[in-house]
C-alpha cells in the first residue's frame, strides 16, 4: 500500500524540509504551476522532464535509453524538484525522493485546463516543453487525458510499492487543496 498522507499540514511540512520532490499526475492539472511556485519558494532545481529529458525539438521523442542516463545523472543531485509523470522512471526517481506530490485532479479539470493552455499559447512553445515543441490541439492528447486516470493510477501505485514505499505521497484533487498547501508554505497563489 503506497505510503499516503491524509494530512496537508503533515505534507507542507516535508514540503518544507524536502530536498528531492517529485510532482506527478495528469497533464492540465496544475503539476507546472505548482512546480514553479515551489522552486521559487524553496529554490529548488527544477527539471521538467518534457523539457530536459522526452523531447526534441519539432515533438521528436529522446530515445527511451537516451532518457533513462540522463534522469539518472538528474536524480543524483543533491536538490531538485522534477515535474513529470513517466511511470517507467519512478525506479530511478523514487528511491531518491523526499516525497511525491501527485496532482490528481477531475479529468474534466484536467481537459480544461490543458484546453485552456493550448488556445493561450497556440504555436508557441511554453517554458516547461522543448524548443521547438509548440502547443498543439491533438485528439490523441486529448483522449490521453480522458483516459490517464484509469490507465495510470493502477501503474503508479504499483510502482510506489515497489520502488518508494516509504516516500510519502500527498494527492492533490482539488484546487482549494492546492491553495491550502500554498497558504501553509507561505507562497502567494
Amino acid at each position: 500500500m503506497p505510503n499516503y498522507l491524509h494530512a496537508v499540514e503533515e505534507a507542507a511540512g516535508i514540503i518544507a524540509k524536502a530536498q528531492r520532490i517529485m510532482i506527478v499526475g495528469c497533464s492540465g492539472g496544475g503539476k507546472s504551476t505548482l512546480s514553479r511556485k515551489l522552486v521559487q519558494r524553496f529554490g529548488f532545481e527544477y527539471i521538467s522532464m518534457d523539457r530536459e529529458i522526452f523531447w526534441l525539438p519539432g515533438w521528436q521523442a529522446r530515445p527511451r535509453s537516451e532518457q533513462r542516463q540522463i534522469i539518472a545523472r538528474f536524480v543524483s543531485r543533491e536538490r531538485w524538484l522534477m515535474d513529470g509523470s513517466n511511470p517507467s522512471s519512478f525506479d530511478l526517481r523514487l528511491p531518491r525522493t523526499d516525497i511525491v506530490i501527485w496532482v490528481r485532479m477531475p479529468r474534466w479539470l484536467c481537459l480544461w485546463g490543458a484546453i485552456s493552455r493550448i488556445i493561450k499559447g497556440f504555436g508557441k512553445a511554453r517554458p516547461e516543453m522543448a524548443d521547438g515543441c509548440p502547443e498543439r490541439l491533438d485528439g490523441a492528447f486529448l483522449r490521453y487525458i480522458w483516459n490517464f486516470e484509469r490507465r495510470h493510477a493502477p501503474i503508479f501505485e504499483r510502482n510506489f510499492d515497489l520502488y518508494g514505499p516509504d516516500v510519502p505521497i500527498w494527492q492533490v484533487k482539488s484546487r482549494k487543496q492546492t491553495r491550502r498547501l500554498l497558504d501553509l508554505l507561505h507562497i502567494e497563489d
